[in-house]
């Protein structure tokens, strides 16, 4: 495992601040459900191959009583029965959104989320999804990693 390559909570304080600020509407005022963002924060993370999301957002779920086996399928989505249909469209929409690099969305996918969720849950989720790959970009390339002193999201303590 690397070491951290900057102090960035420390560098960077009031940026830092702005995206827990970010994270914190998410979690209280979006009302949008704890387990799904969990499981959305985890979906991407592990897309991105971001170690310390991935530790961090397990955990979590864990602590709010998520079952070990829905934590543990949540790569594998598609084959499983574990996930409402809500939750279904919450991740299909998390791996659009994350993997957008040919440009899209697809409409598909869009129209599936709808389904499921108003047009400010929609946002909602979407700024969701775009803050977990802020903070998996920020934590894979500037070195955030578990054991080496960093709290949530590599802020330093």
């Amino acid at each position: 495992m690397s070491k951290p390559r900057l102090k960035y909570g420390q560098l960077a304080p009031e940026g830092i601040a702005r995206m827990q600020a970010l994270e914190h509407y998410l979690n209280v005022e979006a009302g949008l459900e704890a387990s799904l963002l969990g499981l959305v924060r985890l979906r991407a993370s592990l897309m991105n191959g971001c170690e310390y999301c991935v530790r961090l957002h397990t955990a979590e779920l864990k602590k709010a009583d998520v079952s070990a086996d829905r934590i543990a399928q949540v790569a594998e989505w598609h084959d499983s029965e574990a996930y409402t249909n809500r939750e279904r469209a919450a991740l299909a929409w998390t791996e659009a959104v994350t993997d957008i690099q040919d440009g899209h969305a697809p409409d598909a996918v869009y129209a599936r989320v709808r389904e499921h969720f108003g047009e400010a849950e929609t946002v909602n989720l979407t700024l969701a999804i775009t803050t977990i790959n802020a903070w998996n970009r920020i934590a894979i390339s500037l070195g955030a990693y578990p054991g080496h002193g960093d709290s949530g999201h590599g802020v330093e303590a």
